[in-house]
């Protein structure tokens, strides 16, 4: 997931793209099309798989251009798109293969997740960037740099003029603070509604 473009700029995008404005799809595929695909990669383990899924995500922003609310967070929409669509494609593998599974007498593998409702999902990713705003300037720099631009640890490292080992340290100490905060905001919510939560800064 990539960091949000200026509230007035997202609006506006969104605007422009419900009225077929082919312009403001380009501009929001070259925005997120990197940490998509990255975050499909983690999922599915397969750059064609990936490759794939990240266009059926991207049609579908073309065909949802209508119903795409300007208070819903681009970013997150596709996230959950993208996130249900893997979980489709490994479910249909797993499928797949338990004729297989079953002659070798194999345990047979469990696909356990559950596809992610858009509205809650969204409603929550503000959660996370509340979380990330708190952290230290050079832990947040880092952060959005990796998990929201889909930078990798050398890019992030020549960028800050630091080591790549620095930025590995800087990354997890900040996921550790990001994963407390919203185990502590959200004591009193659902178990599944943390643990989506928590999944999500994994997976990003």
């Amino acid at each position: 997931m990539a960091t949000k473009l200026p509230a007035k700029s997202e609006l506006e995008l969104i605007h422009a793209l419900a009225n077929n404005q082919v312009e403001a799809f380009d501009a929001f595929y070259h925005q997120y099309k990197q940490p998509v695909y990255a975050n499909i990669f983690k999922l599915v383990k397969q750059p064609d798989a990936a490759e794939d899924i990240l266009q059926e995500v991207f049609l579908a922003l073309w065909e949802n251009r209508y119903i795409i609310h300007q208070d819903k967070s681009v970013a997150g929409w596709l996230f959950v798109v993208s996130y249900n669509k893997a979980l489709s494609y490994l479910k249909k593998k797993l499928k797949e293969s338990t004729v297989v599974t079953q002659q070798t007498d194999l345990p047979e593998t469990t696909v356990a997740e559950e596809p992610l409702d858009e509205d809650f999902f969204v409603s929550q990713l503000s959660m996370i960037e509340a979380a990330v705003s708190q952290l230290p300037a050079r832990k947040k720099e880092v952060f959005q740099l990796l998990r929201f631009e889909g930078k990798s640890y050398e890019e992030v490292a020549e960028r800050l003029g630091i080591s790549v080992q620095s930025v590995k340290d800087y990354l997890k100490q900040a996921t550790r603070q990001v994963k407390k905060h919203i185990e502590e905001q959200n004591r009193s919510s659902r178990a599944s509604a943390v643990s989506v939560l928590v999944f999500v800064i994994d997976l990003l």
